[in-house]
C-alpha cells in the first residue's frame, strides 16, 4: 500500500512492539508524512510485515536494558531525512485537519516544536472529562533540538524499552497546535492492564525519587508557573506525599473533573484509575522497605546436627 502524493516534509517515528491490531489504522493515518520509521523491538506478530506493506521503514531495536530507550536512541541514530520528525505511537491517529495544520506550523521560524493535544478513547467513548482533556504532548519538533528527559528509572526491571511518560526537552521556542490527535487502541482490557502494570513500576520509581528529593536536572523540571507539562510535574511533587491516593484519584477524576459525564466508561476508567494508583503505591512500599522484591532474603539458619550416640 503506497503512500499518496502531495507529502508534508515531515519525518514519522513510531515505537512498536507487537502492534498488528494498531498498526494498520495508525499508518493509514500517516499517508501524508515524507517519511515514516516503525522502530520494532523484535515483534513475534505481524507487525514488521504490515509495517512493510505500507512502506514503511523498519528499524529493530535492542535495548541495554538501561538507557538510552527507544525513543531517545532512535532520534540520535535514525537517517532522518527532514528536519521536523512527529513521534506517533501505534495507538494514535493523526487525522487530515491535524496534517493540514502541521503543513502550515512547519513553515514558520517563530517555533523549534509544537505539543499535540490528544483526544484518548476508552470503550468506544472520547474520554473528555475527568482531566483527561487536555492532554499536551510535544511530539512535533525540529529532531536535533530535542530529546526525551531522563527521570533515573532505568534500573527498575519491566517497565518496557520505550520512553512513555517522559517529556521532550526542547532548545527553543514552542508553540500549540489547535487541532487533535487520535488515541484509539483496538486492543482489550486484559493489554490495558498489561500495560498500566509495567507503567506502575516506572511511576513508583518516580515517586520515590520525588520523596527524596532526587535532582531534577536533566528533566523539564517542575514549576507552577511554567507550561502545563511542567505545572502537571509540579503538582505530582505535591501529590506522591498525600495519604489515601488511590481514592482520592477517584474523587478527583469522577467528581471533581466531572468523569461521571463520560457515562459507563468514565466510571470504569476511573477505578481503573484508582487501582493503577494503588499499584504505584504498593511497588512504592516494596522499593522502600524490600529494595524492589516480594521478601528480603534472609541469611539461613545453620543446620541443628544432632548428636549421635
Amino acid at each position: 500500500m503506497a503512500f499518496t502524493t502531495n507529502k508534508i516534509p515531515v519525518s514519522v517515528l513510531i515505537p512498536a512492539k507487537n502492534e498488528e491490531t494498531n498498526l494498520p489504522a495508525c499508518l493509514e493515518s500517516l499517508n501524508r508524512a515524507d517519511e515514516v520509521f516503525v522502530v520494532d523491538s523484535q515483534s513475534s506478530d505481524r507487525s514488521v510485515e504490515i509495517a512493510k506493506n505500507y512502506d514503511a521503514n523498519v528499524v529493530q531495536f535492542h535495548f541495554n536494558g538501561r538507557w538510552p530507550k527507544k525513543k531517545n536512541w532512535s532520534l540520535d541514530n535514525l537517517p532522518f531525512r527532514n528536519e521536523w520528525v512527529l513521534i506517533v505511537d501505534c495507538d494514535e491517529r493523526i487525522t487530515p485537519e491535524l496534517w493540514d495544520e502541521i503543513a502550515l506550523a512547519i513553515q514558520t521560524s517563530d517555533y523549534e516544536g509544537y505539543y499535540l493535544n490528544r483526544k484518548v478513547f476508552f470503550l468506544g467513548k472520547w474520554i473528555r472529562y475527568g482531566g483527561k482533556y487536555p492532554d499536551w504532548n510535544l511530539r512535533l519538533f525540529k529532531h536535533k533540538k530535542g530529546r526525551y528527559e531522563n527521570l533515573n528509572t532505568e534500573e527498575i526491571r519491566n517497565t518496557g524499552d520505550n520512553e512513555v511518560h517522559e517529556h521532550v526537552i526542547l532548545d527553543g521556542k514552542v508553540g500549540y497546535l489547535k487541532n487533535d490527535m487520535l488515541h484509539i487502541d483496538f486492543r482489550d482490557l486484559y493489554h490495558w492492564l498489561e500495560r498500566h502494570n509495567r507503567y506502575s513500576n516506572w511511576e513508583a520509581r518516580v515517586y520515590l525519587n520525588l520523596l527524596n528529593g532526587k535532582d531534577d536536572s536533566g528533566t523539564i523540571g517542575a514549576n507552577l508557573f511554567g507550561d502545563a507539562v511542567q505545572r502537571k510535574r509540579f503538582l505530582k511533587t505535591l501529590w506522591v506525599r498525600l495519604p489515601f491516593k488511590p481514592t482520592l484519584r477517584f474523587i478527583l477524576f469522577y467528581f471533581i473533573r466531572l468523569g461521571f459525564l463520560d457515562g459507563k466508561a468514565g466510571y470504569i476508567y476511573g477505578r481503573l484509575l484508582s487501582q493503577y494508583e494503588y499499584q504505584i503505591g504498593v511497588k512504592l512500599y516494596e522499593l522502600r522497605q524490600f529494595g524492589g522484591q516480594l521478601n528480603v532474603t534472609a541469611t539461613p539458619p545453620s543446620p541443628v546436627v544432632s548428636e549421635t550416640h
